[in-house]
């Protein structure tokens, strides 16, 4: 039996139409589209975050099955489908622990978002340009530990830095393995940046943040991102990050391959003032997570709150969607949901202010407000 949602509009192939849609939860799939008689709120395709590193409170680098199944809730109440679980810089063990765990919880998936293969952030990462990361677990290249850490447990994506001796061998490697490699965390110049876009590199981690700044006469990785078409351009949307001129220069010089993410920490999502992570205190000052030298430290805002950023700034519902769920599914090789009859049902439910109301995976209903 089919299950109408009781929209009153849907973002069905890029364009918005009026009227409700109906799902098959024996096929997972949509099966009508513009029917009459719905009621409120607009349907859009389920949102996808490439770089989570934890939410409500849960870090998905040392938390067990049950922190998942409470993250999963939280972010589908978000609008989010699907996404990658983080693991940032930390020791081999820890690495291969955390990535058993992922192994164990898509085996048996939780109710709520779907964890995708893990983004490692790191380990082959510039000392440089390290961020919040702790240095003594960045390290040069190593094909035999990255295959290490890709036998411990699902890896769908790395970041890593292009110019660290032997890392266009490895993104070769992971390349040929079906792992997306994205630059990120790097001192990079333009031409080690094209280096790595012809060894196989598809995307740039959060473009603007921890690399090599782009100058006039020295583009860097973020210039070679915004004048090519090879590199999808991850883009933390809160304004924290980056300004909301950067938002829209951003989306207007890379239209269609701009790929929005949180970066978000643990509490993102909950109401904390100040935490403890790798023995470092985090604190929220202004809306803003970072250390105590006043490093940004990663996200706390949802991807529905990065969604209604981009349309406040004047970018069009249909390309703001697709730049927080579209663009990723294409970069890594998912099915595409663009509510068409037979497309899956990952289905985000936005009120007229894009406030999440209800969120559906593979047809099944798994949060409502």
């Amino acid at each position: 039996m089919t299950m109408r949602l009781g929209v009153s509009a849907a973002l069905v192939d890029g364009a918005m139409l009026t009227g409700d849609i109906a799902v098959d939860p024996r096929t997972r799939e949509i099966c009508e589209v513009g029917l009459a008689g719905g009621g409120s709120g607009i349907a859009v395709p389920g949102l996808v975050d490439l770089q989570v590193n934890g939410f409500a409170g849960v870090q998905f680098r040392t938390c067990g099955p049950d922190g998942y199944a409470v993250a999963a809730q939280a972010l589908a109440g978000r609008g989010v489908t699907a996404l990658q679980p983080t693991f940032f810089s930390q020791s081999i063990e820890d690495y291969e622990r955390g990535l058993r765990t992922l192994a164990d919880v898509r085996a048996t998936p939780p109710v709520g978002a779907e964890f995708l293969p893990a983004h490692l952030e790191g380990p082959f990462m510039s000392r440089e340009w390290k961020g919040a990361h702790r240095a003594e677990y960045l390290l040069d290249p190593d094909l035999a530990l990255a295959d290490r850490l890709l036998d411990a447990g699902p890896v769908g994506f790395v970041t890593l830095a292009p110019e660290l001796p032997g890392a266009l061998e490895l993104v070769r490697h992971l390349s040929r393995l079906g792992v997306v490699v994205s630059l990120g965390h790097t001192g990079a110049t333009a031409e080690q940046t094209r280096e790595a876009i012809d060894a196989g590199a598809q995307h740039l981690t959060h473009c603007w943040n921890a690399h090599r700044r782009l100058t006039s006469r020295d583009p860097g990785p973020a210039g070679v991102a915004l004048s090519g078409s090879a590199l999808v351009v991850g883009l933390i949307a809160d304004l924290a990050h980056v300004s909301a001129e950067i938002v829209v220069l951003t989306m207007t010089c890379a239209p269609g391959r701009v790929a929005i993410t949180t970066d978000a920490l643990p509490f993102a999502g909950v109401n904390a003032g100040e935490w403890l992570e790798h023995g470092r205190r985090v604190s929220v000052v202004n809306g803003v997570a970072q250390l105590l030298d006043g490093t940004l430290a990663g996200g706390i805002a949802g991807l529905d709150d990065c969604l209604r950023n981009l349309v406040a700034l004047g970018v069009d519902t249909a390309v703001a969607v697709d730049s927080c769920g579209g663009v990723q599914r294409r970069l890594l090789g998912l099915d595409e949901v663009l509510l068409r009859p037979g497309d899956r049902a990952d289905i985000a439910v936005f009120d007229d202010g894009l406030r999440p109301l209800r969120t559906l995976v593979g047809g099944r209903e798994v949060w409502a407000d």
